[in-house]
């Protein structure tokens, strides 16, 4: 299989230990350019900016407070809208020897207490002001007032996670119902960084915007990781408009964006955006879902940029990556080449037995991006892994005889709204909770700017009244239910066909449901 790109090799890291602090891990990066740029901007947040001696100063204050008052290896959660505070939570986490649980900003009140539950955790991080769970312990974050404080200085650099501690559990987009926590190490986010470099001939000169929440692996390395390794300033917004971010990529002269294919597109529809002058635009890191060819292309030719995307997962990290050396049939129509430091499989998603590439089927991976398994939950690791090893992803995918990876279907039942992968089954389940609903049937429906939405067929019980949408919609926030899950589409109320085996047909209702969307 051919190398990607011509010349390159996997990196190969040395450890270096300068001051106590190991340069491989985020505390060594932050306190590296505290020392070389101390007023140098790493985090840019639209309410001001924070700078690599603030970045170090609070951090190491925070840490001090957590050191305090929990054990090296105790778990503390992290549910902060995007700005300069999750990084500033993380770096005190990871100095103070501690496991960061990551929870996204918008998640429901059911997903939060289950994280907090499965993950262990003794307090969680939060705004000043918000309603935590009563079991946890709630720990105010404004960083002003952590500046008043600065003066206690850092805790000892031994208590420090070196690169391959536990440094975050990131939650997965619960594809199986409630989300199951992904152990990460920083070792893993440093070698997906050196792809990164290598994809978009990244430099220290970039500045970058990452649009995407950053929790997530997507926006861990676009917020967390790559800037700050590059001494490169970031700029986030607490939340995604359209109209914002563009005059922040003018203003700022951005020259690496980060979004999902869906921002991507209302940032095209949006009618600021001719306005704008974005020519800074270089490289442009999306994914989460299929990219639009057409859509794609027409933000390439109206930026000047190159779009380019990784495939995999939470779970496996990288497996392959466009680059801004492929042509763009192979950058837009592709999920690029191989990764060549990590080990590429192709399973039979019926039994696992391996298949011959070039060819199609279920891909798995081995190597240094991929995750250290589930936090506490040896079931779903066991169901995540081969029998010899190889981490499983959840879609059916063609590798050609030059490496590259086109993805041709899925193996599991997910709606994938805005790069968000959503549980049919869960839904369904949540759905017919409802007094009058007997069975539901969950289906993705095609969607220009989301890709696609959740639809929902429902079959009523025996003399029940009808329901409707926002009924449906109603109980599911009675339920605490996260909003993402709930339905937005009610594609028919009746008898839903079956299977020659008793189950329903979801292909039929699949069919139905692209139909009625071309009606």
């Amino acid at each position: 299989m051919p190398i990607w790109p011509q010349g390159w090799r996997a990196p190969v890291y040395i450890r270096r230990v300068v001051s106590g602090v190991d340069e491989q891990t985020m505390a060594g990066v932050v306190a590296r350019w505290a020392r070389a740029r101390p007023d140098g901007v790493a985090v840019a947040h639209g309410g001001g900016d924070l700078t690599w001696a603030d970045y170090l100063s609070l951090s190491g204050s925070l840490a001090a407070q957590l050191a305090e008052r929990f054990d090296p290896g105790d778990r503390v959660a992290t549910w902060l809208p995007d700005g300069a505070e999750p990084h500033v939570a993380w770096g005190a986490t990871e100095r103070a020897g501690l496991t960061a649980v990551g929870i996204g900003w918008r998640a429901g009140a059911r997903e939060v207490e289950h994280l907090l539950a499965r993950s262990g955790a003794k307090a969680v991080i939060v705004p000043p002001g918000t309603d935590v769970p009563p079991q946890v312990m709630a720990i105010e974050l404004s960083l002003d007032g952590l500046a008043g404080r600065a003066d206690r200085g850092a805790p000892d650099a031994s208590l420090a996670l070196g690169p391959e501690g536990t440094f975050i559990l990131n939650s997965t987009s619960g594809t199986t119902g409630l989300p199951k926590l992904v152990v990460h190490t920083q070792r893993r986010w440093f070698y997906f960084h050196e792809l990164a470099v290598a994809a978009g001939g990244l430099t220290g000169e970039d500045v970058f915007c990452s649009a995407l929440p950053a929790p997530y692996g997507f926006g861990l390395w676009t917020q967390h990781f790559s800037p700050a390794i590059l001494g490169s300033p970031v700029h986030v917004r607490s939340r995604f408009r359209a109209a914002d971010l563009l005059g922040a990529i003018e203003e700022s002269r951005v020259t690496v964006l980060a979004a999902v294919t869906t921002q991507l597109i209302l940032m095209l529809d949006e009618p600021a955006f001719a306005g704008r002058d974005l020519s800074s635009l270089r490289v442009v890191f999306t994914g989460g879902e299929a990219v639009p060819y057409a859509k794609a292309a027409e933000f390439e030719d109206r930026t000047g940029a190159k779009v380019l995307q990784f495939y995999g997962s939470n779970e496996t990290g990288a497996a392959s990556v466009t680059t801004i050396d492929d042509d763009r049939p192979h950058r837009l129509g592709t999920a690029g080449r191989i990764v060549p430091g990590m080990q590429v499989r192709l399973f039979d998603p019926a039994d696992r037995t391996p298949l011959a590439v070039p060819g199609r089927g279920q891909p798995g991976c081995k190597g240094p991006a991929t995750c250290e398994g589930y936090w506490d939950d040896p079931q779903a690791s066991a169901s995540l892994y081969t029998d010899d090893g190889w981490v499983l992803m959840g879609d059916l995918v063609e590798i050609d005889a030059d490496g590259y990876l086109t993805v041709v279907g899925r193996t599991s039942d997910i709606v994938i709204r805005g790069g968000k992968n959503i549980s049919a089954p869960a839904v369904e389940a949540e759905v017919m909770t409802h007094p009058s609903v007997s069975v539901a049937a969950v289906v993705a429906v095609p969607d220009a700017v989301f890709g696609e939405r959740v639809g929902v067929f429902v079959e009523l019980k025996p003399g029940a009244p009808e329901v409707t949408l926002e009924e449906i919609t109603s109980h599911l926030a009675s339920r605490q239910v996260t909003r993402e899950w709930f339905p937005e589409h009610l594609l028919g109320v009746g008898p839903l066909p079956r299977s020659s085996g008793g189950k329903v047909a979801k292909g039929e209702l699949r069919a139905r449901a692209v139909a009625l969307r071309n009606e």
